[in-house]
């Protein structure tokens, strides 16, 4: 049996029972039916970029998306339609939009995974969301056995979340259709350290290639750029995400303490700020499992972790900041035959 630590950034993870590529969507459709009427688990599989596996691996069938392609309709005036295949590289398709001469994907350069994993977690990054940009979702729906078409609002997006992550399992993504400006000025900057980093204001637009390559750079300096042969990027980016707050508990944070307003009242604060005011500290390790030198937010595999060893980790950080704030951090990361509680 192939090892899973094999397909994922963190390269910890045991044994798949059976290991299926779907190279388009037709196989990857059947894969999904044959699985299903066997009664087999099915874990779907893209670039492994925000997963964790247990140490024992995965009893069932995983299927690994590898489908390609992607359409390009558009006009000057209207901008693009772009119908893309979920097994594309995220990164590469963000690129290639850029190089066409398309804008609204700049602030989302860098993110490891698949176009196909972008919706489920509504990827985001300074300042932006996936979701602005996503027309329509086509999936393969398993409890109808059928091909359903869902509109951004069909989505439910909200802050790293949507139907498919709260129907985890039903839904599998086919291909992500993305409505993008053509231009050369980016979307507004809305994040303090882009800005300065690009010695904009806020709010001020950019050109597009200019912030993605600012956000190369930044992302670089964090350690969440996978290919590189710096070690501490064996992790899955950020393992924990911003928690959203009530009024009240945020109040109750230190002066100094990041807020966002949100729209229905809440407040966002900073997962790493919280880790680095509660004793957290960069480079703290645990067996082989490491807090990365570069970003607290990142868990690393230090060469030879096991994922019960990122587990430990991940709780002592949490038991941290739940002691200092009252706060218990979610993760960012699905998490397959493992759980922080």
């Amino acid at each position: 049996m192939e090892s899973l630590s094999n397909f994922t950034t963190l390269r910890v993870g045991g044994p798949a029972q059976k290991i299926v590529h779907a190279h388009n969507e037709d196989e990857l459709i059947e894969f999904v039916k044959a699985a299903d009427k066997s009664g087999e688990q099915v874990l779907i599989l893209g670039g492994g970029s925000n997963l964790l596996i247990s140490d024992s691996g995965f009893a069932g069938t995983v299927i690994r998306v590898e489908s390609k392609g992607n359409a390009l309709d558009y006009d000057a005036c209207s901008g693009g339609m772009i119908e893309v295949s979920a097994g594309e590289d995220w990164d590469k398709f963000v690129a290639l939009t850029i190089e066409k001469g398309f804008a609204d994907l700049e602030s989302l350069s860098g993110i490891p995974g698949t176009v196909g994993g972008a919706p489920i977690q509504n990827i985001g990054a300074y300042g932006h969301e996936v979701s602005e940009t996503i027309a329509r979702v086509i999936v393969f729906d398993r409890k109808k056995s059928e091909i359903v078409t869902f509109t951004n609002q069909m989505c439910n997006f909200s802050y790293r979340n949507s139907i498919f992550k709260e129907e985890s399992g039903r839904y599998v993504i086919l291909s992500v259709t993305f409505q993008l400006r053509k231009g050369e000025l980016s979307l507004p900057i809305s994040y303090a350290e882009l800005a300065k980093h690009l010695s904009v204001n806020l709010g001020d637009k950019a050109p597009v290639a200019a912030v993605r390559k600012a956000v190369l750079e930044l992302r670089g300096s964090k350690g969440m750029l996978i290919d590189t042969k710096d070690q501490q990027i064996l992790s899955a980016g950020s393992f924990f995400i911003n928690p959203i707050l009530s009024k009240e508990i945020a109040e109750k944070l230190p002066a100094d303490a990041p807020r966002w307003p949100q729209t229905d009242g809440k407040v966002k604060t900073s997962a790493a700020w919280l880790m680095e005011h509660a004793g957290v500290t960069k480079g703290d390790k645990l067996a082989g499992a490491q807090i990365s030198s570069k970003h607290v937010l990142a868990l690393t595999n230090s060469g030879n972790a096991t994922a019960n060893d990122i587990v430990e980790l991940a709780k002592m950080a949490r038991a941290k900041v739940f002691e200092k704030f009252g706060i218990k951090l979610q993760a960012e990361v699905q998490m397959i035959g493992v759980n922080l509680e």
